[in-house]
């Protein structure tokens, strides 16, 4: 009795550090892009901050491109103990850009936030380091 016990919490802690390590695997903190990446519900969120721009680019779980045509999105920007919110405008095949009036700091923080066009929601975080 004792045995089968043991047997079952050394296979299902076998199971899960499995599970978890490929979880893990897939996981990246840089995109394609060169951008930070997250990985939100099988969706992939690349932030790519310039001084004059934020864009962020869509992949979807295998990294293929996911259009941006028709998603409803916004990105929060907290910098310098200001706070702005910005929408952004989908350019094709799979960015999500808009404007910005200067170059973020070190240690703002933007949470991309909204709607896909297949009705997925999506929110991401980042940091500019």
């Amino acid at each position: 009795m004792i045995t089968h016990t043991i047997r079952k919490t050394v296979l299902t802690a076998a199971i899960a550090f499995t599970l978890s390590g490929a979880a893990l695997s897939h996981e990246a903190t840089k995109g394609a892009n060169g951008g930070a990446l997250v990985d939100v519900d099988g969706h992939h969120v690349e932030f790519v901050p310039s001084p004059t721009k934020l864009t962020f680019y869509l992949t979807d779980d295998k990294d293929a491109p996911l259009s941006a045509a028709g998603a409803k999105m916004k990105a929060i920007v907290q910098d310098g103990g200001k706070t702005i919110q910005v929408d952004l405008s989908a350019v094709e095949p799979n960015k999500l850009t808009a404007p910005i009036a200067t170059a973020l700091s070190s240690g703002a923080k933007v949470v991309v936030t909204g709607t896909l066009s297949d009705g997925h929601s999506l929110q991401g975080r980042f940091q500019i380091p």
